[in-house]
């Protein structure tokens, strides 16, 4: 195990965080620890301790850090432009290779988060339909609008389809703006669908819920029943979109929805997100073609900026080659049965959720297809698991292993030995 020192630098820095951020952070990540750089699958923090890198920046990193292909093209543009707010060769590029990509998409705008693509993807959509009300999935995140922040994590488990504000100062309105259903629970979401079909401007879901994989049949149950009543369905692909294959999740599970949000890998580390569908549905993007009255006014200082898009580019370029998802694949798949054999072996009411290249340990034998599925999970064991992982030089979020292209075998190795003396310093082990 590695012994985590903490120098006087990074102290300091983090004194001086608690002084003039909120809670000494910027609202991401734990705020003890001060990252200074990032290599492949590891990164290291100011007083120099090495970790195998799972957390990948909340996931844009798929290829690793300072992948040497983006690197040499963002280095190339920086000395011609960083922001332009006008039209960009790289920006077009881009968005061409993004229709190439993905099912849904016949044209796309550019953002700079999650959380904007989220957002207004809900607006085109309501734009569209001329209706105001929306339909998530409790436990689904869609970034952090007033809309995307109900019953994303439900302290109080209310009745469906009753949406629970997730923060302060959202307006109660809102509450009346949303419904809430149940992930993977095809039955209720049908019959929500069909009682409030004429209210509906969209339904959103992250066709893959944060660990969560689609039961099978649930995606194509929902795009059977918003295209009956011709409602917008959106897939929330912030997060699958060319993680699980390049195509994202609605190729991967093979349902195309009516519009998709993207965002983390699209831009290779930087600041770009998107959102891409039905070329009628993006026309309200077009003043010239709706009229006023049907106009979304968006702008965005960087949206479309041509460091991100050419990071972007290169990212895709990588991922394109023949192999990259295969190994990235295999890796997780190897994580992913070592630790549960380990969680087996131990006799822990323990499962292994997600996909290869997303995953985390849920301490709970019960199935776990919704949200309320992972309350269930034993917190304290997680939190002791999680702690004895970063101890050992494995850094992490809460409920996630991002894996990456760059991960190798010296990275496998030091995780599984991480988690065996996790495993064995479990109370009452």
């Amino acid at each position: 195990m590695n012994v985590i020192a903490r120098s006087d630098t990074e102290a300091a820095l983090v004194q001086a965080a608690h002084r003039v951020l909120p809670a000494g952070g910027f609202g991401n990540f734990a705020s003890d620890i001060i990252l200074r750089e990032g290599r492949g699958g590891r990164v290291w923090d100011v007083s120099g301790n090495e970790f195998v890198d799972y957390l990948l920046g909340s996931g844009p990193m798929f290829i690793g850090h300072s992948h040497p292909e983006v690197v040499e093209a963002v280095l190339a543009q920086i000395p011609k432009g960083t922001t332009f707010f006008a039209n960009n060769e790289h920006g077009i590029r881009l968005a061409e290779a993004i229709v190439e990509a993905f099912p849904c998409a016949e044209q796309v705008r550019f953002v700079s988060s999650g959380s904007e693509a989220d957002m207004y993807a809900l607006r085109v959509a309501r734009a569209f339909r001329k209706r105001d009300r929306i339909l998530k999935f409790e436990g689904g995140y869609h970034g952090m609008s007033d809309w995307g922040l109900m019953s994303l994590a439900p302290k109080q488990l209310a009745n469906f389809p009753v949406a629970v504000p997730d923060s302060a100062g959202i307006p109660r309105s809102v509450q009346e703006e949303v419904l809430v259903a149940p992930f993977n629970d095809l039955e209720t979401a049908k019959a929500l669908i069909a009682a409030h079909h004429d209210e509906l401007g969209a339904v959103i879901v992250e066709p893959f819920q944060r660990l969560i994989p689609p039961a099978p049949g649930f995606l194509q149950g929902l795009r059977d029943i918003t295209a009956q009543y011709g409602i917008p369905l959106i897939f929330d692909e912030v997060v699958t979109g060319f993680r699980f294959c390049y195509g994202g999740a609605q190729s991967y599970y093979g349902v195309t929805p009516d519009l998709c949000t993207l965002g983390k890998i699209i831009g290779g580390g930087f600041a770009l997100a998107a959102i891409a569908g039905r070329a009628d549905i993006m026309a309200h993007f077009d003043r010239g073609l709706v009229g006023d009255d049907g106009f979304l006014m968006q702008v965005g200082t960087l949206s479309g900026n041509p460091v991100a898009a050419v990071a972007g580019l290169a990212t895709m370029a990588v991922l394109k080659r023949p192999g990259a998802y295969d190994s990235v694949f295999a890796t997780g798949r190897h994580l992913m049965a070592e630790i549960d054999g380990m969680l087996k072996k131990a006799g822990l009411p323990a499962q292994v959720l997600g996909e290869p290249t997303l995953f985390d340990v849920v301490f709970s034998a019960e199935p776990v297809r919704d949200y309320r599925g992972t309350l269930r999970g034993d917190a304290a064991v997680q939190k002791h698991v999680n702690t004895q992982l970063r101890a050992a030089g494995i850094l992490k979020g809460d409920s996630k292993y991002y894996l990456s292209t760059a991960h190798d075998t010296r990275d496998v190795e030091q995780t599984l030995s991480a988690f065996a003396g996790a495993m064995a310093t479990l109370p009452g082990r």
